[in-house]
């Protein structure tokens, strides 16, 4: 998809895109896996399974298959951990302050929609700086549903004020695409963020796929 200056707006999400969180989240993990005498885990294998959830990281070091009532036992311990680590070695991807302060040059107004709870993403997101001009914030627990489904975005798109269609909305998940699809918005990968190996961001059917949180800016506002 060539550059498209109907765009009016831009919504991202945060872990694996405008966040490199996973050094923080896999510290966490560790320390609950070290609490339970399991084996702590390698730092880029983490990485690559950040974006899927709590319960999904939780798997990775607990190879049995847990009960329902276990796993989301041992999730409440992880998120527990996490949220008093929560932003010790956790910075914004290279390139991102200079996206936001553009989109911000620009009056395009921009926003964060992500499955994060909100007791998590808010005080990240002040943490890392960047909470007083986003236009809005919807997290995990603002609504009933979340991505996939699309009614965090829809519900964004109107706190932003703008048409879904002229709404570009990017994340580093399948999911992400799918509800950004499912929401009537244009879509893009952040292809830096926290890819799965068996993954290939260009057969998600996003409209762009980007290398590096940069080439966003260079795609609203360039016209080569």
């Amino acid at each position: 998809m060539s550059n498209n200056s109907r765009v009016k707006a831009v919504l991202f999400d945060l872990d694996g895109t405008l966040a490199d969180t996973s050094p923080d989240m896999t510290d966490a993990l560790n320390k609950l896996l070290t609490k339970h005498g399991k084996q702590t885990l390698d730092y880029e294998f983490v990485r690559k399974n950040t974006s899927r959830g709590s319960i999904a990281m939780i798997q990775l070091g607990f190879e049995q298959l847990l009960e329902e009532k276990h796993s989301y036992q041992l999730r409440d311990e992880f998120l527990q951990i996490y949220a008093e680590n929560l932003c010790n070695r956790t910075q914004l991807f290279p390139g991102v302050s200079e996206l936001l302060e553009s989109l911000d040059d620009s009056d395009i107004p921009w926003g964060i929609v992500t499955n994060k709870p909100g007791n998590l993403a808010e005080p990240l997101v002040q943490k890392l700086g960047i909470a007083f001009n986003a236009v809005c914030m919807v997290s995990g627990d603002t609504l009933a549903r979340r991505k996939p489904d699309p009614d965090q975005l829809h519900h964004a798109a109107n706190m932003l004020g703008i048409k879904v269609q002229d709404t570009l909305y990017m994340g580093d998940d399948p999911r992400d695409v799918e509800a950004g699809k499912a929401a009537g918005m244009k879509t893009a990968v952040a292809a830096y963020g926290y890819i799965q190996d068996k993954h290939d961001p260009h057969t998600w059917d996003a409209d762009v796929v980007f290398q590096e949180a940069l080439n966003l800016k260079n795609w609203l506002f360039n016209d080569s």
